[in-house]
């Protein structure tokens, strides 16, 4: 049994909650305590979480005539995935598949759909449990519709159950997208204590588990899978941390030697498999493509038109990339900065794989062609300029092939680009630029970026870059005292100057899109927000097309602190005209 937890008459000390059951009712400032107390309890000892078997329904990968319809059963036995345009079920296409193991979902692609349509999923297992989910079809025509979509990742399965992202199943979105660390294979969890690594299949497996099932009252995700259409991507975690899979075997620890890069091992498939069964998405391959480092590979890149409002370009930055760059950048040693400035430009290495660069490069000037107002590209990791210390790991740390898909959008004239990232766990906003030398001026393009999440991983951002600074030398030690007394608000505001302060030093734009070519008004909150929990939703109008990005949160939290009853709120809200 799930709850929805309403955070209504709180100045009264009482809490409205509904259960999926049917049972409603009023808890009391005494029972919300109590809710608070468990938590602390099960996340300080310790205690192993067990993990129930769950009926659950979730689709996605949609497109404008087919789907991905996903089933979680908890019974061992049949069961019945029905897909209608009718709540009621009436005149329902019928699917029957087989559950072997509660902790292996099922999934059917239904094809033949109708474009722009609200369809329907009910799954009822051999228990008897059952499940509802609703989703929309991608509209296929070339006319104006509106589009209303959500992004965030990573997430800890010891930070569940993500009050972070709790309001977004009620947003109407057309769908909504997981940008990597879907799990993280490679920490501790209560659904696997001692296990700092998963290794095997049914572990990964288990993590996925993990992060949809109820915990004190709440299932997040689960319920936002259910209420809306689902794409998702890797980073790392869904394996392990910082893996290259363009990488030989042999340059991690945990691949052993055989194969010739790193997405051929077991350990790479057992992590991509476990993704693969706990997303409503196609698996898909790579056919011939004439390089052995893709040919035959796991093809998650997804290129979608949602009618004349948008393309959506959904990236694996993982898979395919080479080893990240192994130079500590050290700012005393101004030799040391030009040599990974230098290398990182000049070098032959990709991030995405020839064969997924090539079509981006191609579904980018498609949808140019076809008129489409805006193209979200969707890349794991961030590819404005944040400044050469720990960049190898994002776009930056591959600058050659970051400016000629830069270059290739101003040269091109490809208008109203917006990439989405996450990994960094921390919302910043800037347009961007690129440099075809290292001695060069930094050229503007018309296109710029959001970073958005994590919807629950400690520590966050802005402790992460004060500890750094510190180690670094940047700042002074007692600094941090100083720094956690702060408002939130102030948090931001110190760490975002020192970080333009940064950016200066090697000419690049501060944080934010004021004084830049992006034609952007700023409604609320700022463009930097690196002391939340959250997710970014975006919004086209039909009629203006403007796009309107408003990213919500809740205060970061630990795991010791974790509070299920935190309602998110409005941290960064601004609109962006669309340029014709």
């Amino acid at each position: 049994m799930t709850a929805r937890l309403r955070r209504s008459n709180l100045m009264r000390g009482r809490m409205r909650v509904e259960m999926s059951c049917g049972w409603s009712g009023t808890i009391g400032r005494r029972a919300r305590l109590g809710l608070a107390v468990a938590a602390l309890l099960c996340v300080r000892c310790g205690t192993p979480r067990s993990i129930p078997p769950q009926t659950q329904a979730a689709a996605g990968d949609v497109s404008e005539d087919s789907a991905v319809i996903w089933a979680r059963g908890a019974s061992r036995g049949p069961v019945v995935i029905e897909l209608s345009t009718d709540p009621q079920f009436a005149g329902a296409m019928r699917f029957e598949r087989t559950i072997s193991d509660p902790l292996v979902p099922v999934k059917v692609e239904a094809a033949g759909l109708s474009a722009g349509t609200q369809y329907y999923t009910r799954v009822t297992d051999a228990g008897g449990g059952r499940a509802l989910g609703r989703f929309r079809m991608a509209h296929g025509d070339a006319d104006f519709h509106g589009l209303r979509f959500g992004v965030s990742g990573d997430w800890r399965g010891d930070l569940a159950p993500y009050p972070s992202i709790r309001n977004a199943a009620g947003r109407d979105l057309d769908f909504f997208v997981a940008m990597g660390d879907t799990i993280y294979a490679d920490y501790e969890s209560p659904a696997l204590i001692g296990v700092a690594q998963a290794t095997r299949l049914s572990q990964f497996r288990l993590k996925y588990a993990e992060v949809y099932s109820p915990f004190l009252g709440l299932n997040s995700l689960a319920e936002l899978r259910a209420s809306t259409a689902w794409f998702a991507t890797i980073d790392d975690h869904e394996v392990t941390d910082n893996f290259a899979g363009g990488a030989a075997p042999w340059t991690h620890p945990l691949f052993g030697l055989t194969g010739e890069y790193i997405n051929e091992t077991v350990f790479f498939e057992g992590g991509l498999r476990a993704f693969q069964d706990y997303h409503p998405i196609r698996d898909e391959y790579y056919g011939d493509t004439g390089d052995c480092r893709t040919a035959g590979k796991r093809k998650l890149y997804r290129y979608r038109t949602f009618g004349r409002d948008a393309a959506v370009f959904l990236l694996d930055a993982r898979s395919f990339r080479d080893m990240n760059l192994d130079w500590e950048v050290n700012l005393e040693d101004p030799l040391s900065t030009t040599y990974f400035l230098l290398v990182s430009l000049q070098r032959d290495r990709t991030m995405l794989g020839a064969e997924q660069f090539s079509d981006l490069q191609r579904d980018l000037r498609d949808a140019h062609r076809r008129g489409v107002t805006w193209k979200f590209v969707l890349i794991p990791e961030p590819i404005q300029n944040l400044g050469p210390i720990l960049s190898s790991d994002r776009y930056e740390g591959y600058a050659e092939e970051r400016a000629t898909l830069l270059r290739m959008i101003r040269d091109e004239d490809i208008r109203n680009v917006v990439f989405i990232a996450a990994d960094i766990h921390g919302t910043i906003v800037n347009n961007l630029t690129y440099t075809d030398d290292l001695l060069g001026p930094q050229i503007p393009v018309e296109s710029w970026e959001v970073t958005t999440g994590a919807v629950a991983f400690d520590p966050v951002l802005g402790s992460v870059i004060v500890d750094q600074a510190i180690q670094l030398g940047i700042l002074e030690p007692n600094i941090r005292i100083y720094y956690d007394e702060l408002p939130r608000s102030l948090k931001d505001g110190f760490i975002e100057d020192a970080l333009n302060g940064l950016l200066a030093l090697f000419g690049y734009d501060p944080i934010g899109l004021q004084d830049s070519n992006i034609p952007a008004t700023l409604l609320s909150g700022g463009y930097f927000s690196v002391n939340m929990f959250g997710w970014t939703e975006f919004q086209v109008d039909r009629d203006t097309q403007r796009l309107r990005v408003t990213t919500y949160g809740v205060e970061a939290y630990r795991r010791d602190i974790l509070d299920p009853t935190l309602v998110p709120e409005v941290v960064s809200d601004f609109v962006v005209e669309a340029r014709p």
